[in-house]
């Protein structure tokens, strides 16, 4: 299988060491949970493929890269998980006039299709804010109105994603939220919404900072504990004891893992930290 080309790190990394793909299995490295071979995506390559890979659209005005909150949604990945976690930025121009949404989707896919034909046995996260929170809808199918309109991720692939997550999505206002309208993508979603956010949240109290200053570090935690337990479904502990082997707290509202299904809770309501409201218009 020819090397993931965004992975040139992991790969030549592991040759200076000389560990092959066997030495780490057998080190205990990455592991495959038996249940889940037949019936999800099985625990990547160790020798060319990280053992998950991200995929994030940065906000509106933000310099090229993660973000200031998909960098931390990166980090606190990698702390809960002890996992190898490849953070991929969606090339797009954020910009103020928000045209060029269905770039950033088509982008997104394009990588996501990459790493799955490349390496097919890596489970795949996608996320976004603000701005890049729209980007996400378009790529599961959700896109809400004046945002550029661009291609769906296929479903196909749709296995290969086992978690979304969302911040400061203006489609919550208006009742369209991934984990409420997607229906590849709304049992493994889950949209935070900052209640000072008016850009997601229709009500008194809002104010710019709760978009801007709203999501580092609390929700970007929470998300990273959502993931984890997504990947709870497909990737064993890094070790008996490791950040992989605890689960997150209560209070997270988690659909069947993986692949499509009705909306997270017996209601198949959004999960309750979603505020959906009126349509707004964002910078």
């Amino acid at each position: 299988m020819p090397p993931l080309a965004s992975t040139g790190r992991w790969s030549g990394s592991l040759r200076r060491t000389g560990l092959g793909a066997a030495a780490l299995l057998a080190a205990g490295v990455l592991l495959v949970a038996p249940s889940a071979v037949s019936r999800t995506v099985p625990s990547a390559r160790a020798d060319n493929c990280p053992d998950v890979a991200l995929t994030f659209a940065r906000g509106t005005d933000e310099p090229a890269g993660l973000g200031r909150v998909g960098q931390s949604l990166a980090d606190d990945l990698r702390q809960n998980t002890g996992k190898n976690v490849d953070a991929y930025p969606v090339n797009y121009k954020a910009s103020l006039l928000q045209l060029h949404g269905g770039d950033g989707a088509n982008d997104a896919i394009k990588h996501i299709k990459d790493v799955a034909d490349k390496c097919p046995n890596t489970p795949q996260v996608l996320g976004g804010y603000s701005q890049g929170a729209s980007v996400v809808d378009i790529v599961t199918g959700v896109p809400i109105g004046g945002i550029g309109w661009g291609s769906s991720l296929s479903p196909q692939y749709a296995n290969n994603v086992v978690a979304v997550t969302t911040f400061g999505n203006p489609a919550d206002r208006s009742g369209g939220p991934i984990s409420a309208q997607s229906q590849l993508f709304a049992a493994k979603a889950i949209d935070y919404c900052n209640p000072e956010d008016p850009i997601c949240h229709a009500g008194p109290g809002n104010q710019w900072s709760g978009h801007t200053e709203g999501y580092v570090p609390v929700y970007t935690s929470q998300a990273a504990s959502f993931i984890q337990t997504r990947l709870l479904g497909v990737l064993a502990p890094t070790a008996p004891q490791g950040p992989m082997g605890v689960p997150p707290g209560p209070g997270q509202r988690l659909g069947p893992l993986p692949g499509p299904g009705p909306a997270p809770g017996p209601d198949g309501q959004p999960p309750a930290n979603v505020v959906v409201d009126q349509p707004a218009v964002f910078r």
